[in-house]
């Protein structure tokens, strides 16, 4: 029998772009096969076959823009019976948390001026809605790009080859080719010649995640402040709780305390939780506490968030931390676990580092990096005592907070994690 595939759950999003279409009909598909591709501007999703069967019929084409519940295609199904939900449409990627910047001062290939960008070309090119875009304000003839992607598909690095290549006899002549605001590209070198070499090709997550993370880079004026907090008694504590968590199958980490400490530091410094308005003379100031943390996948970092972590307790987040975890891990992350985070933390405790410079994951405006805590001496005004130190990094966006501030938070974020107690106040 014939089972209708609908548009599944997609989060706070409608009229999101159909910008790829997998299959065809006729087309044979196991349970769990990609059918077809949305794009918002926070992630790309693919939308799963529900049951293993035939493609019969093809409601939409790449172009379309789709809702939650519209109709897509139809399977025949293998087995008859009624009719299973489309699953949830698994996102691709760490979610991006605004649409690309045009860059401020985009090349135009060699001659001076930018290609004629003919309607033709960009009708029969199979690229997304955002990578069209990026061509059209570079002056790029998407006809004309190489698609490196799935099925041929024209990344937004594909664009950026083609701008490079036409931008280099200018560069070779001692022009003043650049690439995207006024930086100058990275010249393109022949590795092989120095020895074996081999593409490899870039996790999913890493190919879209990437230009997020440079353009926040690039917008965000960074600056980093290191602070160590004293974690001894709250170690202890912790180890005492996980001894018990064990036998309920589930782990209580240092994250959880430092996610409970970082709302209380939100709290007294509201300027952490808040974001820059798009007219840049104000600051939104949010009442909510959403703590994004970064999660290692095989595939790469994605960052799912755990939503009012001001109304849980250290238990109820450890849980959900683990079940996030979990789920990141397996890929079976939804598009509403990765949304709406106020600050973001990312440790390195499992791995090791002494400090690194985390990127702002904007539009917040700060993130809190942890590396591995450590055994130091520490004088206590009579002696040398060991204590257990966890060195702090914290990044944030200059134009919102000032050094002051971040000293102040900081400095709130270690006294609160000197000792369990404060955190429960």
């Amino acid at each position: 029998m014939a089972i209708d595939v609908n548009v599944p759950d997609i989060g706070d999003f409608s009229d999101v772009p159909v910008v790829s279409v997998l299959v065809k009909v006729g087309d044979s598909v196991a349970k769990e096969d990609p059918l077809i591709e949305l794009e918002s501007d926070k992630a790309t999703m693919e939308v799963p076959s529900p049951v293993a069967g035939k493609v019969a019929s093809i409601l939409i084409k790449e172009g379309d823009k789709v809702s939650e519940g519209v109709l897509i295609l139809t399977v025949e199904g293998e087995d008859a019976g009624t009719a299973a939900p489309a699953p949830a449409a698994a996102p691709a990627a760490a979610p991006e948390r605004a649409a690309s910047a045009a860059p401020a001062a985009a090349v135009p290939p060699a001659g001076g001026q930018p290609s004629a960008v003919t309607d033709s070309g960009f009708g029969k090119a199979h690229a997304s809605p955002s990578v069209r875009a990026f061509a059209r304000q570079v002056g790029i003839d998407i006809g004309k790009v190489n698609g490196t992607g799935r099925k041929g598909r024209i990344l937004r690095d594909d664009v950026i080859a083609l701008l490079k290549a036409a931008s280099a006899p200018s560069a070779a002549t001692g022009g003043a080719a650049q690439g995207g605001m006024g930086i100058p590209p990275i010249p393109v070198i022949d590795f092989s010649k120095f020895g074996p070499v081999e593409n490899v090709e870039m996790a999913r997550i890493k190919k879209i995640s990437g230009p997020a993370l440079h353009r926040s880079w690039l917008n965000v004026p960074h600056v980093t402040h290191q602070e160590e907090a004293d974690i001894t008694e709250i170690d202890r504590y912790r180890k005492e709780l996980d001894d018990e968590a064990k036998k309920e199958g589930y782990r209580v980490t240092l994250l959880a305390f430092v996610v409970k400490a970082s709302v209380s530091a939100l709290k007294k410094h509201w300027e952490f939780n808040s974001s820059i308005h798009p007219d840049g003379d104000k600051l939104i100031r949010k009442s909510y506490y959403n703590i994004g943390f970064a999660a290692d996948t095989p595939n790469g970092l994605v960052v799912p968030v755990i939503k009012d972590a001001d109304r849980k307790g250290i238990i109820d987040i450890s849980k959900e931390l683990g079940d996030l975890s979990a789920k990141a891990r397996a890929g079976e992350l939804k598009s509403a676990d990765m949304q709406g985070a106020t600050f973001t933390i990312s440790s390195l405790g499992g791995i090791g580092g002494t400090a690194f410079t985390p990127i702002v994951n904007a539009p917040e405006v700060a993130i809190l990096g942890l590396t591995r805590s450590r055994m130091a001496p520490v004088w206590d005004g009579e002696a040398f005592v060991p204590r257990n130190m966890l060195p702090m990094s914290l990044s944030y966006d200059h134009r919102a907070i000032d050094g002051a501030l971040a000293a102040r938070f900081a400095a709130t974020l270690k006294y609160l994690l000197g000792d369990v107690r404060r955190i429960m106040l």
